[in-house]
């Protein structure tokens, strides 16, 4: 793990009045915000299952010396409206056209980690001419069985708060001695988790549940960066390897990490968004 101190003082939530909203087509209101000069190539930035936009302050600002970075909520999650029912990866796929459109926005590079993967790879094949260059990190084109999905959904629906998935979540996203120690990122990461609104995750539960791109990614031909945890226990690096084996070009870069690469390797983690997003090999 490379999290010094510093770094670790530079996640925290920013005041609500930071974030800004748009009304996508079918009426919900999503949150977003914007870091960097406007003249800069934009770059989005999407997030895990049960995470806040917030989930990349350490990303935040080494990428805006360099892009106009726009990152926002899920629906369902953070500031963004909880619609009732299930998502689908199109849906949540649009949001970010809609978002783009709002913007003024043609072409976008595009980050996405976990199930920001699943919505960078859906774009890519739908919306390829809306994407420059794609980094998927530690995610999946499938995560099967439906059951399983099934079963989590109905206990979300059914228990009484967040605090019982909080632990399951952090457990299955950070290393053991991270829990044990209860870093602060680990409280930052529990606060989101205890404030995730837990229809929203069930409708993002089942937008997962019903994704499977295992054979449409290989029709992404855009520049694409797979980044995938050795000891991810929730996409396993295998389901990357396979990944990078699908698009066709795409290359894979593997940290040392459980599911989030961006803050157990921060610094080396942006190092290498930005040496991608730059064009050289890295």
């Amino acid at each position: 793990m490379t999290i010094n101190s510093a770094e670790l003082a530079t996640l925290n939530h920013e005041e609500p009045t930071a974030l800004s909203f748009f009304t996508t087509g079918d009426g919900v209101r999503i949150a977003y915000r914007i870091d960097g000069r406007d003249d800069r190539p934009a770059l989005i930035l999407a997030n895990s299952i049960a995470t806040t936009l917030y989930m990349w302050d350490l990303q935040i600002p080494k990428l805006a010396e360099h892009f106009r970075v726009i990152r926002y909520d899920y629906r369902g999650h953070g500031g963004s409206d909880v619609p009732a029912g299930a998502y689908s990866d199109g849906r949540l796929g649009r949001d970010v056209l809609e978002l783009m459109d709002w913007l003024g926005i043609e072409r976008a590079h595009f980050l996405g980690l976990s199930l920001g993967g699943w919505v960078g790879q859906w774009l890519a094949i739908h919306a390829p001419e809306r994407i420059d260059r794609l980094i998927l990190s530690n995610t999946s084109s499938y995560l099967g069985p439906a059951e399983t999905f099934d079963k989590s959904i109905a206990a979300t629906l059914a228990a009484p708060d967040m605090k019982e998935a909080a632990e399951t979540f952090l457990g299955n996203w950070f290393p053991k001695a991270m829990i044990a120690a209860n870093e602060p990122v680990i409280e930052q990461f529990r606060d989101m988790l205890l404030n995730t609104s837990r229809q929203g995750l069930a409708g993002l539960f089942a937008a997962v549940r019903d994704a499977d791109m295992r054979r449409t990614s290989a029709l992404i031909q855009n520049p694409t960066l797979v980044i995938a945890g050795e000891f991810d226990t929730v996409t396993s690096h295998a389901m990357g390897e396979a990944i990078a084996r699908t698009i066709p070009g795409a290359r894979l870069k593997t940290f040392p990490a459980v599911h989030f690469s961006n803050i157990e390797f921060a610094r080396a983690f942006s190092e290498e968004v930005l040496t991608f997003l730059d064009g050289q090999p890295a």
